[in-house]
C-alpha cells in the first residue's frame, strides 16, 4: 500500500457504504484521509470508514472512522451534507484523540511504548 509522503504503511484500511454504492475517488478519499493520521501516531493496526448516507434526514452523510491501536479501538464520527466535509471532520476528531492516547501511553511508562513499536 502506498502511503503518504511515499511512505509505507502497513495498516489495513478497510472503507464500507451503507445504503449507496460509493465510488471510488470517494473511497480513495477516505483512504488518503485515515492514511494521513499516521503523522499523529504510527502505531496504528487497523483502519476502518464506514459512509452511510441518510435519505430519511434530508439527505444527511455521515463517516465513521475506528481505528485499532494497541490495546484499545478509537471512534470517531461527523455528520454533514457532503461526504468530504464528513470524512475530513472525523479524520481531524481521529487525529485529536490519538494525540491524547499518545500523550497518555508516554505517561504511563517510556518501556511499553518500546515494546509496543518492537512488536509492531
Amino acid at each position: 500500500m502506498g502511503g503518504v509522503d511515499g511512505k509505507e504503511t502497513a495498516m489495513n484500511i478497510i472503507v464500507t457504504s451503507r445504503h449507496f454504492k460509493a465510488h471510488d475517488s470517494l473511497v480513495e478519499y477516505a483512504r488518503r484521509g485515515v492514511e494521513r493520521l499516521t503523522r499523529f501516531y504510527d502505531g496504528l493496526i487497523r483502519g476502518e470508514v464506514i459512509l452511510s448516507f441518510e435519505k430519511k434526514r434530508k439527505s444527511v452523510k455521515k463517516a465513521e472512522i475506528i481505528l485499532s491501536v494497541y490495546r484499545t479501538r478509537l471512534t470517531a464520527e461527523s455528520t454533514t451534507m457532503d461526504f468530504h466535509a464528513s470524512i475530513d471532520a472525523a479524520c481531524a476528531k481521529m487525529g485529536t484523540q490519538l494525540r491524547k492516547y499518545k500523550d497518555r501511553l508516554h505517561q504511563k511508562d517510556r518501556t511499553t511504548v518500546r515494546k509496543v513499536r518492537e512488536k509492531l
